[in-house]
């Protein structure tokens, strides 16, 4: 898989540095901001695959720097939430419903479940092992199969004609 980019945002240098940290130690690459206007200038220059942003964020909101990431990228981005003010299931509600979360956490902070949700976002086509066929191949086999040849169930008739086994 390709190393995936995540824009982190947060006003608190210890939670950021703990949510970077947590990241890198993934084998994610890891660009920060400190506050939503710059969070928002990192996300158009390095077009982060994810971006993982603390909902009070200074100059912009993090609120609406979520919306403002969904509309931009018709949710082709997720966007992960982590909030240690708006507590409670309305809130998850809101974010994911309305400012098109793709995730929402509480602080402190489940390690485990944070990083399977990054890691669920991010799982792509490039992790399949094995190529899928072209098109043509597909038609050939289809053809030859329609013709008799290369039956699934081998040339063999069934002994059973129309009884049940």
């Amino acid at each position: 898989m390709a190393e995936k980019k995540i824009l982190v945002v947060d006003y608190e240098p210890a939670s950021l540095a703990h949510v970077a940290k947590l990241l890198k130690s993934n084998k994610f690459r890891i660009v920060t901001a400190v506050d939503g206007q710059a969070g928002w200038e990192a996300f158009v220059t390095e077009k982060p695959d994810l971006v993982v942003l603390e909902a009070m964020l200074p100059k912009l909101h993090g609120f609406d720097l979520t919306q403002k990431i969904s509309r931009e990228t018709q949710g082709r981005v997720p966007v992960v939430l982590i909030t240690g003010l708006y507590k409670g299931p309305q809130y998850r509600q809101e974010a994911t419903s309305n400012l098109g979360a793709a995730e929402f956490f509480e602080k402190p902070l489940d390690e485990n479940a944070f990083v399977a949700a990054v890691k669920r976002l991010l799982h792509d086509e490039d992790e399949f092992e094995e190529e899928l066929p072209d098109s043509n191949a597909v038609l050939e086999g289809l053809s030859r199969r329609g013709r008799g040849a290369g039956s699934p169930r081998g040339d063999a008739k069934s002994e059973h004609k129309g009884k049940r086994p």
